[in-house]
């Protein structure tokens, strides 16, 4: 048996001090999501070092992941992902004339204020969050949270055709129940001021990925957990959580962050 650094008390969120490459195995746990942050080996620093294996190994234990990255990390790793994944551009569906729908679930985090120094470039003001799976894409969860929406009254309005660049799909009627599916750009301020790891992301920018992958109670397994947003924000939306840490100092950080957690009423 493998001891967790920590567990909360009613075991819905655990968490190991450990390497999720050693760890996962041995635990043989089977999860519905896997949410990664892993190092995008672009700086000197210490722990910004590529973990060589792990995509295979989450390939094991999970059918979808969300998976942070920039866009050089991605290409520079593409091999790796697409050995055992897909990533979800591919084709998921048909229309009825029977052709292809091609679903992109990718997700881009707008930071309200990024970092560059350089002056030949844009300022750099986002990451991406691509979403990989395995098997049938009818075997993978995929439901999209919606969001109140505030403009025009589109009660009981005819949609016509969409075009053939779609697909024929078809008219449909559309009846406005006040709500819109999030859009695939989503802001969110970044960690400031008590950030407890150096790329903390925010539990806004996670929350949807959860919610679009796994149903209450569903296991979600957080890679690389760091400060331990991933598994705040699972707990926070009833899922249970578990997560691998290399550094003694980012699980301690994240187990006071866990046992200081106000749960919302039910």
């Amino acid at each position: 048996m493998i001891t967790p650094y920590y567990a909360s008390p009613d075991g819905e969120v655990t968490l190991y001090l450990g390497d999720c490459r050693e760890l996962l195995p041995e635990l043989g746990l089977q999860a519905d999501l896997v949410i990664a942050d892993p190092p995008y080996a672009e700086t000197a620093l210490e722990w910004d070092r590529w973990p060589d294996g792990w995509v295979q190994v989450a390939a094991q234990h999970a059918p979808a992941m969300w998976c942070f990255g920039s866009q050089g990390m991605f290409f520079a790793h593409l091999p790796e992902f697409t050995a055992d994944w897909k990533l979800s551009q591919d084709v998921v569906g048909h229309t009825e004339d029977g052709d292809p729908i091609r679903g992109d679930v990718n997700v881009v985090w707008e930071k309200a204020n990024g970092t560059g120094f350089a002056t030949d470039r844009f300022k750099r003001v986002h990451e991406h969050v691509l979403h990989w799976y395995r098997g049938p894409w009818g075997d993978v969860r995929h439901d999209t949270p919606r969001v109140d929406y505030v403009g025009p009254d589109k009660h009981a309005r005819a949609r016509t055709d969409r075009g053939k660049h779609l697909g024929s799909i078809g008219a449909q009627r559309y009846e406005d129940d006040g709500t819109r599916l999030i859009r695939s750009v989503i802001k969110a301020k970044s960690v400031r001021g008590q950030r407890r790891n150096e790329t903390e992301k925010p539990l806004p920018i996670i929350d949807p990925l959860i919610r679009y992958g796994t149903q209450p109670g569903g296991v979600v397994v957080d890679l690389f957990t760091g400060s331990g947003a991933v598994l705040e924000t699972a707990r926070q939306a009833g899922r249970r959580s578990i997560g691998f840490e290399l550094r003694e100092s980012q699980c301690e950080a994240a187990a006071r962050r866990l046992d200081q957690l106000t749960l919302p009423a039910a």
